[in-house]
């Protein structure tokens, strides 16, 4: 079924909203810009002190209070036009209330848990996570007083035998990086929302989702229950290469505190950068991804069938461990299923020997391949590959990464834009040289 959206003029389908956004924007007091325009200053300039100090008041305001004119802006890290302008269309494109964005991931990642736990109350996580929120949990917020347990969260009722008076939070991605772990957000937030229901507003689980693998494109969790939403816009929704972002999309009564939390904390998304993601990066999300996805299934399908490889794991495949909740959970704005670009793939051999392997075929692609890059980022344009185990999980210690399922040897492919012919020849050739 297509998602349509009514605008002034009429109902259009999210993918054309993406790239004209809601066409008058509340956040700037300018209607006739066919590019959105940048703003560029540190400091905003005042009329009066009673204009200032409304700005502060409204600033802290509910955000279910309704301001019925363009907001005072005062000074770039309590709210600017641009990256407001970047943050409604976010908003729009997961289904949210609202969006606040940070300078980074983890900034946006560290923003979410920090409106939502406080010292001694508990994280339940996931146990395979992006190596750096894997040490945010693990190594840093120990320090601040948070509990953390780490489950196995595909079976749900490893949660429901988990839950304590101290859980605040329930937290995973899925897609898991690097290995594609599935966790089926429906059931995750049945069972929480069943919990809660006996607990009073201040002890009440929220369910944040990192959504970086999917995209608003693939998968929209907040339709499906959660309460928060979480993204590096480093990676797919800018897509080039040239921003980092993070951004939280949740409802609106989260806002008023993420808002604060940003001005108090810092890590703000600069609006060149957010300029740049409004204007290329969401704009071009849906057709970049349905190209991504095209070539994506085509390598998967390459790489299960080489005598070289164990297993690859990309929700798109029929042999995929989780492909039934794949395609109930991944779906794109008309209803398609939706896998993604990411694929992750285990050499034959044993775990240890394959990881000399793997390092092997990636150290060829590096020298050697032209539609390659040996690089740690993902969603780009560009195909890049890398080792999870030894850069970007290399804070897992390796003990955690076998028992997780993050195998010595893995190798992350984010499939790019170019032809999958051209991949795939250059996979091949890597492959013949281990």
């Amino acid at each position: 079924m297509v998602m349509f959206q009514k605008v002034k003029s009429g109902f259009y389908s999210i993918k054309t909203l993406l790239i004209h956004g809601r066409f008058k924007s509340t956040k700037w007091d300018y209607k006739h810009h066919v590019v959105p325009p940048i703003s560029s200053s540190s400091a905003y300039r005042l009329d009066s002190v009673k204009r200032g100090a409304r700005g502060f008041e409204e600033f802290g305001a509910d955000a279910t209070e309704e301001i019925h004119h363009p907001p005072i802006y005062i000074y770039d890290r309590l709210g600017e036009p641009t990256r407001g302008m970047l943050e409604d269309n976010l908003a729009f494109a997961e289904r949210g209330d609202c969006a606040v964005t940070f300078a980074s991931g983890m900034a946006a990642i560290a923003a979410a848990v920090g409106v939502c736990a406080f010292s001694g109350d508990e994280i339940i996580s996931h146990r395979v996570l992006y190596g750096s929120t894997y040490s945010l949990f693990k190594n840093w917020y120990p320090k601040m007083g948070l509990k953390l347990k780490l489950l196995d969260l595909k079976n749900p009722e490893n949660l429901s035998k988990n839950l304590t008076k101290d859980t605040r939070v329930v937290y995973f991605e899925t897609p898991s990086n690097p290995n594609m772990e599935l966790i089926d957000i429906l059931k995750i937030c049945t069972i929480v929302k069943k919990h809660n229901k006996k607990a009073s507003e201040d002890k009440k689980i929220r369910v944040i989702v990192d959504n970086t693998f999917a995209t608003p494109f693939c998968q929209r969790p907040i339709e499906i229950g959660a309460d928060i939403v979480v993204h590096s816009l480093t990676k797919n929704i800018c897509g080039f290469g040239t921003e980092m972002g993070g951004a939280v999309i949740t409802k609106n009564k989260y806002e008023k505190d993420l808002l604060n939390y940003r001005k108090d904390f810092g890590g703000v998304l600069s609006p060149k950068s957010a300029w740049s993601i409004l204007v290329y990066g969401l704009s071009t999300l849906s057709i970049r991804l349905k190209k991504q996805e095209s070539s994506a299934i085509e390598i998967a399908r390459f790489l299960e069938s080489h005598p070289k490889v164990e297993k690859v794991y990309y929700p798109g495949l029929s042999s995929f461990p989780q492909f039934g909740l794949a395609k109930s959970q991944m779906t794109d704005f008309d209803g398609n299923f939706a896998p993604g670009n990411m694929i992750y793939f285990i050499l034959k051999g044993e775990p240890l020997k394959v990881r000399v392997s793997s390092r092997k075929i990636i150290d060829y692609i590096a020298k050697n391949s032209y539609t390659i890059t040996l690089a740690v980022s993902l969603g780009q344009v560009k195909t890049l590959i890398e080792n999870p185990s030894l850069m970007t999980h290399s804070t897992v210690p390796l003990e955690e990464q076998l028992k997780d399922g993050i195998d010595p040897g893995g190798i992350r492919l984010s499939v790019g834009l170019e032809e999958p012919e051209d991949l795939i020849k250059d996979l091949k050739h890597a492959l013949d040289k281990v």
